[in-house]
């Protein structure tokens, strides 16, 4: 705030006004928070701020509303709420006008607003509760993440600590010049490994930052402009990653897209091209797809694979808190097309993330409301908009693959089964019954039923996985599913070759139970998986304008839900 002229002081009429502007040139306005500043203009207005002191805090127990009465630092008549330990600081609630006051004293050092930052990717990272292994020490260094996808831009929130991309290897099997023209890769990057420089200054109040903000991408382009791709195109990206995972440490797969199939994941070429990665010791993410509100059975192959790990998607609601968040009506239900295995494997959240924008693509073009400017993270609105929101299971499946990422760096030991293990047995498995959203365009209502095929073994947890040491001694596969119309129960079909060896490590403790509740017959029964005309009818989910549009496919409409 700028120190007003005496000549301006000298006609001033309001003495709170003189008050306060005697005060000001009297502040070292060094020891205040450059977000804090614009603040004190209202002095009646109320702030929640962090004071630093000189010397430890001695508080006892007293009438303010925290509870403590400190005999340094009382926020000259506001209220104490904590007293920290670790520095030497409070936080509490004060008036506006009594900060440049309490700043003039010679105990404190520093006064900053107390911020609702979320050190996450919007509310995303928060959801699968990222922050703690952040705190740990946990970033991802080291890992090679392999992005399969339309591409990855040079934002700077790729960049190392030194300024270096930690985007180490760059090949398009498309043909052209290595860019990100539709803008779906640049995203599905910054939600693995975005650092959130872009928004991280003074007064931010949201450091958009990814999942892994330190592990390495290897930039595999496959999609064009309008997110199109084939088969044979991925399956080479694939191999290349493999034959790469020396040389750069590729250890993860990133696959945020899908398409249709017509026959077993046994006889699938992209599946197969996923389950050999997997045998080459690299963890295969996959995204479930956006069929969801079509029913059951609505799986995009490769998220069809048994051995991919693949993701649905949760909606965050614009919270921090991961207690109050629900399934997206769209994300994609098992069991699969034909083979009937159980997926999705996990869920996590994909609805309405903010992650990197690819300036001039052909998203940030067909969506210019979702781009997001400096205002959203706490700037003044001025600055060039380094940031996109987007929803869809493609935002869903990096969340995975960046807390597979952190795992590896962890302990670099681990195979692609145990890490599976651990994500599906820690995941979070307290849900409602059922949840309905509301189409915002149409006022269609669709209810969501929380049972295996809709969450599969439940939320993501990335300090929980983090936390397991279990082992998993045979294969993580995905089990088959079937329907005893006697009985009208679906149970678990386990692989043949998975013994189960770790007392630790079972389909019970995964799945709860080897019988498929919270559905059964609903689940099953014939207007739902099996009826070809709802599942799987050609207008509904293969149709090529339903499945293949970018808007279904790729989760790129960016619109979400509530």
């Amino acid at each position: 705030m700028p120190v007003l002229s005496m000549r301006r002081i000298a006609r001033a009429t309001v003495l709170s006004l003189v008050l306060m502007s005697a005060s000001t040139m009297l502040a070292d306005n060094s020891k205040i928070s450059p977000d804090l500043l614009p603040l004190l203009s209202n002095p009646s207005q109320k702030v929640n701020v962090i004071v630093q002191y000189n010397s430890p805090q001695t508080c006892t127990g007293g009438g303010l509303l925290g509870g403590l009465l400190c005999t340094v630092g009382n926020l000259l008549g506001g209220v104490v709420n904590v007293v920290f330990t670790l520095i030497n600081a409070v936080a509490g609630t004060m008036r506006a006008g009594d900060v440049i006051p309490l700043s003039n004293q010679s105990s404190v050092s520093y006064i900053s607003l107390d911020r609702p930052l979320g050190a996450s990717l919007d509310y995303s990272a928060d959801g699968v509760n990222a922050p703690v292994a952040w705190n740990s020490g946990w970033d991802g260094t080291g890992v090679g993440v392999a992005v399969i996808d339309s591409g990855i831009y040079s934002h700077g929130d790729l960049n190392s600590r030194t300024g270096q991309s930690r985007v180490v290897y760059r090949k398009s099997f498309i043909g052209g010049i290595q860019s990100d023209d539709f803008g779906h890769g640049t995203h599905v990057a910054g939600i693995i490994a975005g650092t959130g420089a872009s928004s991280n200054f003074p007064g931010s109040t949201h450091l958009l930052r990814g999942i892994a903000p330190n592990a390495n991408l290897l930039d595999l382009r496959v999609l064009d402009q309008n997110g199109a791709s084939k088969d044979s195109t991925v399956i080479a990206a694939i191999e290349a990653a493999v034959k790469l995972k020396n040389t750069y440490n590729v250890r993860v797969i990133n696959l945020s897209l899908g398409r249709p199939f017509y026959e077993s994941c046994t006889l699938d070429p992209l599946c197969q091209a996923v389950e050999s990665a997997w045998k080459n010791g690299i963890v295969v993410v996959t995204a479930a797809g956006n069929l969801g509100r079509n029913g059951y059975g609505t799986v995009l192959s490769p998220g069809n694979s048994p051995h991919a790990i693949t993701v649905g998607a949760m909606k965050t609601l614009e919270t921090y808190a991961r207690n109050d968040d629900l399934i997206a009506s769209y994300s994609s239900k098992g069991p699969t097309y034909i083979d009937q295995t159980v997926k999705p494997d996990i869920v996590a959240p994909g609805n309405l993330v903010v992650s990197l924008l690819a300036p001039g693509s052909t998203l940030a073009g067909a969506y210019p409301q979702n781009i997001v400017g400096p205002s959203y993270y706490g700037a003044a609105n001025s600055g060039t908009a380094q940031y996109l929101r987007l929803s869809g299971t493609s935002m869903a499946a990096p969340i995975v693959s960046g807390t597979v990422a952190l795992m590896l760096q962890k302990d670099s030991s681990l195979n692609p089964e145990t890490i599976k293990a651990r994500l599906m047995k820690t995941a979070g498995k307290s849900f409602p019954v059922s949840s309905t959203a509301v189409d915002p365009s149409t006022g269609q209502s669709y209810i969501s039923y929380y049972d295996v095929f809709t969450i599969g073994a439940g939320y993501v947890d990335a300090a929980a996985a983090l936390a397991n040491y279990d082992t998993a001694y045979s294969s993580s596969a995905s089990p088959g599913s079937q329907y005893n119309p006697i009985s009208q129960q679906g149970t678990f079909v386990l692989p043949l070759f998975s013994n189960w060896r770790s007392p630790q490590w079972s389909p019970t403790q995964v799945w709860g139970n080897t019988v498929i509740t919270n559905g059964g017959a609903t689940v099953w029964n014939s207007s739902n998986v099996r009826a070809s005309s709802i599942a799987w009818g050609t207008s509904i989910a293969w149709g090529t304008s339903i499945a293949w549009g970018t808007s279904i496919a790729w989760g790129t409409s960016g619109q979400g839900e509530p």
